[in-house]
């Protein structure tokens, strides 16, 4: 194998970003991935931050949202209730056109998302920073969440909710929450999850070629139905060398 673990998750979050769509993005793997994806694989999507930064094409990964290797090459840097508005009425489009990349601590078997403590949320064993952007991009927005794939990150129930999810089969029914948006996958350093169109668990989607479905299996904490499951495409060489482009000093790339 000629690439990183680190390498295959940029490269397939690059795979899953669509033509013309707008990209809410922060920083780490999904901020690499996105930019490979603007730059050569879907160069008409629009990559946008919190900070204000609006269609931003940086020639190497920013360390933060308001780098200046960001602003050099941003179609406009507005101030961030700029930024808001422009999310807002971008929710006016149909639904796949808007998508946001979150993470946190530990998600369960419907999408929801914990960024502010593991265990009881009076009495945590951790307790974290919570939710910063990611509540409002979760609630009205089609997610991409990061996680790392470990049993106690993937777990059967959520004690405290940062970001909604599905929230259940039927979950956002009466919340006031849309119902078309929701979490669309859970790229970990494993494979691809999504969700069932009806049920909205969350399935086994693909699986990276040095692993497998009983490894990924092994390591969440609730069944995972993997019956759907195929080995996802790997970065060929030029792919692996555009990414050190994108990440010379390997910030997020491990190597």
């Amino acid at each position: 194998m000629n690439y990183t673990k680190s390498d295959m998750q940029a490269y397939t979050i690059a795979r899953m970003i669509e033509e013309d769509q707008v990209v809410i993005v922060g920083t780490g793997l999904p901020l690499v991935g996105a930019i490979l994806a603007k730059k050569y694989l879907q160069p008409s999507c629009k990559l946008i931050v919190e900070s204000g930064l609006m269609d931003f094409d940086p020639i190497e990964v920013p360390r933060s949202v308001s780098d200046l290797r960001s602003m050099a090459h941003c179609g406009a840097a507005l101030p961030p209730y700029r930024y808001l508005g422009f999310q807002a009425n971008e929710l006016l489009h149909e639904n796949k056109r808007l998508i946001g990349f979150i993470g946190g601590a530990a998600v369960d078997g419907y999408g929801n998302v914990s960024a502010t403590c593991i265990g009881d949320y009076f009495h945590p064993r951790t307790r974290f920073p919570g939710s910063g952007g990611a509540n409002g991009i979760a609630s009205f927005v089609n997610t991409i969440i990061m996680m790392p794939h470990e049993k106690r990150r993937f777990v059967a129930r959520m004690p405290y909710i940062t970001s909604p999810g599905w929230l259940g089969a039927d979950g956002r029914m009466g919340t006031g929450l849309p119902l078309n948006r929701g979490p669309i996958a859970v790229v970990s350093d494993l494979g691809v999850m999504k969700f069932d169109g009806k049920t909205h668990k969350m399935y086994l989607a693909g699986y990276y070629p040095f692993t497998t479905p009983e490894e990924i299996q092994k390591n969440t904490g609730f069944e995972l139905n993997v019956s759907q499951a195929a080995v996802l495409p790997e970065p060929d060489t030029q792919t692996i060398c555009r990414l050190e482009e994108i990440d010379p000093n390997h910030l997020y790339l491990q190597k």
